[in-house]
């Protein structure tokens, strides 16, 4: 039971059938109350009409009583009202038509205010519906009570058969809308059936983007949105790829070399020197604690950890961290003052620290950090005189793992990260960070969103 009560569910319909049910309900309703409305008004014409030509019978048949004292049969002067009849104080037949003749009084309500006639519907003898139009009547003679009266078999008889065409007209409509509305949803779906077989394809390891539809509409849209996130996903897989390539083999060198260290120690125990192999274990196991670190780094940077940030003044930022501890190579800075940034200080720190530390590798003599607003941005320049970066390598020196000939000959246990660390932290602050154009040396660039003071 729960079963069928589940598939009869709309939750547990397709698209197609839930728009079709939509769009066939909402059509029954509107074709329904259309169907109302219109025989709500036809039914209000045929009234009026009676009650404007009953109010002229009457007003003329109690015009008739007030001049004389109508006594026997009453001359019919509008055939759509042949039911004519006057009647005395007491209920007493006077007069009446043809039509009437021998029926006795007509018992219909009648206003007790003299001149103002009363409209009423009544089934008349237990025949059919008549309309009905009463008035009482001062006269010289007494008290007359008139009746006039037409019989409704047009609408009496032919509701039946209208109600019952209004009910077909209902049913065949809202029929031939819900075949058209599921045909044209099966239609325009169709290019989504088909992007879902190809996606099933596509997750199967075929390498192939979905078709994009001819027509310039939603579906397309969402086909294109499809393989946009398609590369961007087999960009990220081949990211992955070449990351894990990468970390296998700047983790692997480190542990082989503290390996065979040990295991060469470990032949001839006596003959060794243990202090300096445990030197040199040290040495590679803070190698490989370095690169877990800077991979920790940046797994919290892709991941956006969200990390609270405080306004900072930067020049102050820098001045302290350059003074902070001495450096082979003398650091001249030069910051504007009011330069305030909202950051998260330690990661900023850390970007300023990689900067310095790759300038200091390269430079000959001196390095020069620079501290500037431009507009909405705050800039931080830091820049050497040693032999710079190739065009052609400015962007390479971001990726990971990635060094130069001579970062790896002045820095054999760097880890290959801190550029890559320094640009996604960059990133991460709304920001960016670039090998930029230079006279002498490197000279990287900065930017990020400035805060008002």
């Amino acid at each position: 039971m729960r079963i069928l009560g589940d598939r009869l569910s709309p939750a547990s319909w397709s698209v197609r059938t839930r728009v079709t049910a939509a769009a066939t309900l909402i059509v029954a309703l509107l074709l329904v109350g259309g169907v109302t409305l219109f025989y709500q008004v036809l039914r209000g014409t045929v009234y009026r009409g009676l009650h404007d030509r009953g109010t002229l019978v009457v007003t003329d048949l109690s015009t008739l009583v007030r001049e004389t004292d109508v006594r026997g049969t009453i001359r019919v002067e509008d055939p759509g009202f042949p039911l004519l009849q006057v009647q005395d104080g007491e209920g007493g037949v006077l007069a009446a038509s043809d039509t009437l003749h021998g029926h006795g009084p007509v018992k219909v309500p009648v206003s007790p205010v003299a001149g103002r006639p009363e409209y009423h519907t009544v089934r008349f003898q237990g025949l059919a519906d008549f309309y009905f139009v009463t008035e009482r009547v001062d006269t010289r003679f007494g008290t007359r009570t008139v009746y006039v009266g037409a019989p409704i078999t047009t609408v009496t008889r032919s509701r039946p058969v209208f109600l019952a065409l209004l009910v077909v007209t209902v049913l065949v409509a809202t029929t031939v809308v819900g075949w058209i509305v599921s045909l044209s949803v099966r239609r325009a779906l169709r290019p989504v059936r088909v992007m879902s077989a190809e996606m099933t394809e596509i997750t199967g390891g075929a390498d192939r983007r979905v078709t994009v539809p001819a027509p310039n509409d939603e579906v397309s849209e969402l086909a294109e949105s499809v393989n946009v996130m398609l590369n961007r996903l087999e960009d990220v897989l081949t990211r992955q790829r070449a990351f894990v390539a990468d970390v296998s083999h700047e983790l692997r060198s480190p542990l082989t070399g503290l390996r065979t260290q040990l295991e060469a120690a470990l032949e001839q125990p006596e003959d060794e020197d243990w202090p300096a192999v445990a030197r040199a274990a040290l040495a590679d196991a803070d190698r490989l604690q370095g690169i877990v670190g800077d991979l920790l780094i940046l797994a919290r940077l892709g991941a956006g950890v969200h990390v609270p940030r405080e306004r900072v003044d930067l020049g102050e930022l820098v001045r302290a961290e350059v003074s902070r501890r001495p450096r082979r190579i003398p650091v001249e800075v030069a910051a504007d003052e009011g330069v305030v940034v909202r950051v998260t200080e330690a990661q900023l720190v850390r970007l300023l620290t990689n900067l310095l530390d790759n300038a200091e590798r390269h430079a000959e003599s001196r390095i020069w950090v620079r501290v500037t607003a431009d507009g909405p941005e705050a800039v931080l320049e830091v820049r050497d005189d040693g032999s710079g970066v190739a065009p052609e390598d400015r962007e390479r020196i971001f990726w990971r793992f990635h060094r130069l000939a001579e970062g790896r000959e002045l820095d054999r246990g760097g880890t290959g990260l801190g550029l890559t660390i320094s640009r996604d932290i960059a990133r991460a602050h709304g920001g960016t960070l670039v090998a930029a154009d230079s006279d002498q040396g490197a000279r990287f660039v900065l930017r990020i969103p400035r805060e008002e003071v």
